[in-house]
């Protein structure tokens, strides 16, 4: 049964599931590989899988998880009589089988998942975030799709090709094209050890020259009101420290310091460390949240559910880390997930997609007739501390930039027109 995922997959599009559902459909497989604790998956009974949807069900899933969780079974049995009937008893599938297969993509030449995945460890071993390794690795199924010649005879001419493609017939973002480019030279530099070549005569895609989207203290005010829970506990962050989307979500307990008001940004963009403002506002509403994150921590470990995730190299080091309250996300998630690494199950913190949609909502409710996101909360916060007289150096340092030229924006967004100038049509 060596081809058992390869079968659940031809399973899923012969069910009709679609493409975007597929990957939760395998996630419960996986879910249910080490629920069964070493015992190969198509040896479970009926009634293993029976107790595994009661403890869907105890978690507190909704109804629409538990479904689909059941539906995932079903397909697994449909293989399971399949392949008894094509293979030999002594083929084997196990939890090992399920972990080896990173971002499967059906019907793609064998040689070059291997280089993919050989890829997605050379990112590991750098320690790049997740959100990184699935984009170089979806960038490179992009690539190999675009050019059909052999690895060994792609050159710079082909990079070229394809990022011209981009631009042209594509029409991406300049952003865009910049992080597809990096994840070909990764590629040839770290897993073919080779030089990528001169291809910098590509056509490249206009960056545009944009300003920030800023909200007033009033506006603000009006969006924080239209938030409730921890969504407005984190938004009140966002705003109050500057912090970026995921900088908010991956704080832990430890990087809180209520007594010298200071958050620990830890592992910024860029792999930096800083540290920025606590907002006084904040400190009690933050206080009253540890508590309930405590008693989800507390649950946890009394179902001795898998500790967080922390970085591989402090978890060497300190193995137990990742059971101690003081390693654990601010903002837990309600629900436990399977990790895309190690395929524990574990919880994680919330999902930024919903902080988004509240966030988006809530400026809806206000009335604020502006784009508003995540980040504009950021652009906010270094716009009112310079409005407020602060130092472009110490601003710089607390959003994080690298370059004051980054942080430089900002002050663009201070010059109102009509402050020095008067209208024409006010002088009539």
């Amino acid at each position: 049964m060596r081809d058992l995922m390869a079968q659940y997959h031809n399973a899923l599009i012969n069910a009709g599931i679609p493409e975007k559902q597929q990957s939760y459909y395998v996630g419960w497989l996986k879910t249910f590989a080490f629920f069964m604790e070493g015992v190969p998956v198509w040896k479970a009974t009926q009634a293993d899988k029976e107790r595994f949807i009661k403890k869907i069900k105890d978690q507190n899933k909704s109804e629409w998880a538990v479904e689909q969780a059941q539906g995932a079974l079903k397909i697994l049995q449909q293989c399971i009589k399949m392949s008894e009937k094509e293979s030999a008893k002594s083929d084997t599938v196990t939890t090992e089988t399920v972990k080896k297969i990173p971002y499967e993509k059906n019907e793609f030449d064998p040689d070059r998942k291997l280089l993919i995945d050989k890829l997605i460890q050379e990112i590991r071993l750098r320690h790049y975030s997740i959100r990184t390794e699935q984009a170089y690795a979806e960038w490179m199924y992009r690539f190999f799709r675009f050019n059909i010649k052999a690895v060994s005879s792609l050159a710079s001419d082909d990079i070229k090709s394809f990022l011209t493609y981009l631009s042209e017939e594509r029409h991406v973002s300049a952003s865009t094209q910049n992080q597809a480019l990096n994840a070909l030279v990764f590629f040839y530099t770290t897993v073919l050890g080779k030089d990528p070549g001169d291809f910098e005569d590509f056509v490249r895609a206009k960056k545009p020259l944009r300003m920030p989207v800023v909200l007033s203290r009033k506006e603000v005010n009006l969006l924080l009101n239209n938030l409730e829970g921890q969504y407005r506990l984190m938004a009140l962050l966002l705003y109050g420290g500057g912090l970026r989307l995921m900088e908010c979500l991956h704080l832990r307990v430890m990087d809180l310091d209520f007594d010298r008001g200071q958050i620990l940004v830890r592992d910024g963009k860029g792999q930096k460390d800083r540290v920025t403002i606590f907002p006084d506002s904040a400190v009690q509403p933050l206080n009253e949240h540890l508590k309930w994150t405590r008693k989800i921590f507390d649950r946890d470990r009394a179902e001795n559910i898998c500790g967080v995730y922390i970085w591989p190299s402090i978890e060497q080091k300190y193995p137990h880390a990742p059971k101690e309250w003081i390693w654990q996300y601010v903002f837990p998630s309600e629900r436990l997930s399977v990790d895309p690494r190690s395929h524990l199950v574990r919880r994680h913190h919330v999902d930024p997609n919903t902080l988004q949609k509240q966030v988006k909502q809530a400026s809806f409710d206000a009335g604020i007739t502006k784009k508003v996101g995540c980040h504009t909360l950021r652009h906010s916060f270094a716009t009112h501390l310079l409005e407020n007289g602060a130092d472009i150096r110490t601003v710089q340092e607390l959003l994080g930039h690298t370059d004051v030229s980054t942080t430089m924006i900002y002050t663009h967004v201070l010059n109102k027109p009509g402050v020095t100038v008067k209208s024409p049509l006010d002088m009539i």
